[in-house]
């Protein structure tokens, strides 16, 4: 497989700016592998095709603001600071992207707000984009990352034009994010309500979660032709013993195992035992899933329509089967469904 397999055109209008109106009425594609058939439903009739002793693993991973926006000492040249991950608490260090970078160099500062007394300086250049900064301001280490999520925007990915609202807030994020670490939704998890949650509960299905703190790696560009040459950048992931053991009772009691979104599929294809199970796990993974591959773990995924060329298109690809994808994202046009993060799921059975 190659990088010009994952190209498709995307029609204007079909990138989805705003999610459905309620979580659980976007659109549902159902895509059968056996049978190579496509099903058109919506998203709460997933209860459907879910028995008792069936489970569903979850990301529980919380997004933080981690868009903003502060001024350059002295030319007073507006910066966009993209938090991407702690690096020493004690320090205030962080590891981020900044734009326009060429503008920023070792020992500049940057000022936040009018009065907030957040101030952040430059230590190091990490990539073309990337800086560590250190950020300083007069309080306990409480007090400063509640300031941080205070200036912080919802980081809606660059796709998204319009400006972010305050129902970003809670709309991308799901409804049982639980531990904050992630710089990006994991937006198959974002169409769950509390109501198909329960419905799924009262039917026997087993609803678990594990923790992948999603990082802008996960959308970076794949720039090479040959898949097998790209990396990953790490991301953090934690499952948990419970969750494990309840998978591993799916599988050997042959039932329905379902990633919800490639953040878990790619968690549980981290962590395989010698006999296709389940290990827990806590620690980093880089894995890059693309065609062709044996998955170990999940039989059935959830997922969105994921942007041309994206290593979650193809991850999906690996799971569906390409001739089926392609036709899918074919019929998903044809029939207006909604694209990328606020968009429209499938569900590969």
């Amino acid at each position: 497989m190659k990088l010009s397999n994952f190209q498709y055109t995307l029609p204007e209008g079909l990138l989805a700016e705003y999610p459905s109106e309620l979580r659980d009425e976007a659109k549902l594609m159902v895509l059968n592998r056996k049978e190579g058939s496509i099903e058109h439903k919506t998203f709460k009739d997933l209860v459907d095709y879910f028995d008792e002793g069936d489970i569903l693993v979850f990301n529980n991973t919380k997004v933080f603001p981690a868009r903003l926006y502060g001024n350059k000492e002295k030319t007073g040249a507006r910066i966009e600071v993209f938090l991407l991950r702690e690096l020493n608490a004690e320090s205030r260090l962080w590891d981020v992207l900044v734009d326009p970078a060429r503008k920023i160099r070792i020992g500049n500062k940057l000022f936040f707000g009018e009065d907030s007394g957040l101030v952040a300086e430059v230590i190091d250049n990490t990539t073309s984009r990337g800086r560590t900064l250190r950020f300083l301001y007069d309080g306990s280490y409480e007090e400063f990352r509640k300031k941080l999520n205070e200036m912080g925007q919802t980081p809606l990915p660059k796709y998204i034009k319009r400006e972010v609202e305050a129902s970003d807030e809670e709309r991308y994020q799901t409804i049982y994010a639980k531990h904050e670490g992630a710089v990006a939704a994991p937006t198959a998890g974002l169409h769950f309500s509390k109501h198909l949650l329960k419905r799924l509960e009262i039917k026997g299905v087993n609803l678990k979660e594990l923790t992948l703190h999603v990082g802008l790696g996960t959308f970076n560009p794949v720039e090479v032709e040959d898949l097998s040459k790209h990396r990953m950048d790490s991301e953090e992931v934690f499952i948990p013993e419970n969750t494990a053991e309840a998978v591993n009772k799916a599988i050997d009691n042959k039932k329905r195992v379902c990633a919800v979104g490639t953040t878990v599929m790619r968690s549980m294809e981290s962590s395989v035992s010698a006999d296709a199970h389940l290990k827990p796990f806590e620690g980093w993974t880089n894995k890059f899933i693309f065609p062709p591959y044996d998955f170990s773990i999940a039989n059935c995924m959830i997922t969105n329509f994921h942007t041309p060329k994206s290593t979650l298109m193809m991850m999906t690809s690996a799971f569906a089967g390409h001739d089926l994808l392609k036709k899918a994202y074919q019929e998903a046009i044809e029939k207006g469904y909604k694209f990328y993060s606020y968009g429209d799921a499938m569900l590969i059975i």
